[in-house]
């Protein structure tokens, strides 16, 4: 199973940008769907943004379109999530995955491998 290590977490105010970054410990996670999900306190985990094997199919949820953006370096075996415009509703732990198969997917039952996850707290 392959690793996953997130970093770039920390805490800004709102309308600043983080950059959040997972490194993947085998070569191998380059040939399936990577995606964001996050965790707040007290709430489930859910689908931020996706991105396909190659880079070429990306997905969002509503509240993140236009403000974040995933992209992938298959290369350097990492999954980059750009946010911009942050809004203390984003506050969560944020958590990298990969999914088993290499098309577009949302459900969390498709992610087998996790990481740790990095704290992104914006206030207002």
């Amino acid at each position: 199973q392959v690793q996953l290590v997130e970093s770039g977490g920390g805490s800004v105010q709102a309308g600043g940008s983080l950059r959040l970054s997972c490194a993947a410990s085998r070569r191998t996670g380059g040939l399936y769907t990577k995606g964001w999900f996050r965790q707040a306190p007290g709430k489930e985990r859910e689908f931020v943004a996706v991105i396909s094997w190659n880079g070429g199919n990306t997905y969002y949820t509503d509240s993140v379109k236009g403000r974040f953006t995933i992209t992938r370096d298959n290369a350097k075996n990492t999954v980059d999530l750009q946010m911009n415009s942050l809004k203390p509703e984003d506050t969560a732990v944020y958590l990298c995955a990969q999914a088993s198969l290499a098309g577009i997917t949302t459900n969390i039952r498709d992610f087998g491998s996790w990481g740790q996850g990095t704290q992104v707290t914006v206030s207002s």
